[in-house]
C-alpha cells in the first residue's frame, strides 16, 4: 500500500514536470524506484538535457531529507527543485538549486543509530523560484 510520504513525493514530481513544460521542456518523469533523477527533462531541440531530483514537503518546511549520496552527485545538468506544499490558500514554493550546492550546504545530524542528510530553508530560500537555470 502506498503511504502519505510517497503521495506527497509524487505530488511534487508532476507539479515540477508542470512547470518545466510551461517554460518549454519536455519533461518526463522516472521509476520511483530510480536513483537520482525523478525527472528527465531537455529542451525541444534535444540541446541541453537535465536530471532534476524533486524533494518535496508538505508539512514541516524549514528543511529537505536528502539521501547520502548526495555529496557526490554532482554535476552542471543534475538539479534540485526543492518544493514546499502549503496550505490550499498559499502558494506552492519552489527553489531550484544546482547540486554543487546542495552537496556544500547539506548537514549531516548523527542521533543514536541514525544519520540524517539534509538541506536547509535557509540555504534554499536564494533560489527561490529560480527557473531560469533550465534556460542556460
Amino acid at each position: 500500500m502506498i503511504n502519505k510520504g510517497q503521495i506527497t513525493g509524487m505530488r511534487g514530481v508532476y507539479l515540477v514536470a508542470a512547470q518545466l513544460s510551461q517554460l518549454g521542456l519536455i519533461a518526463s518523469p522516472t521509476s520511483r524506484s530510480a536513483k537520482g533523477a525523478d525527472i528527465l527533462a531537455t529542451d525541444q531541440e534535444c540541446k541541453r538535457a537535465y536530471s532534476v531530483q524533486v524533494k518535496t514537503n508538505a508539512t514541516t518546511f524549514n528543511f529537505w531529507l536528502l539521501n547520502k549520496d548526495a555529496k557526490e552527485m554532482i554535476s552542471d545538468t543534475f538539479i534540485y527543485v526543492f518544493v514546499n506544499l502549503r496550505d490550499k490558500n498559499e502558494v506552492t514554493e519552489y527553489f531550484i538549486v544546482p547540486s554543487n550546492i546542495v552537496a556544500d550546504k547539506m548537514k549531516t545530524e548523527k542521533q543514536r543509530k541514525s544519520t540524517w542528510y539534509s538541506f536547509s530553508y535557509k540555504d534554499a530560500k536564494k533560489y527561490d523560484k529560480g527557473w531560469s537555470i533550465f534556460k542556460a
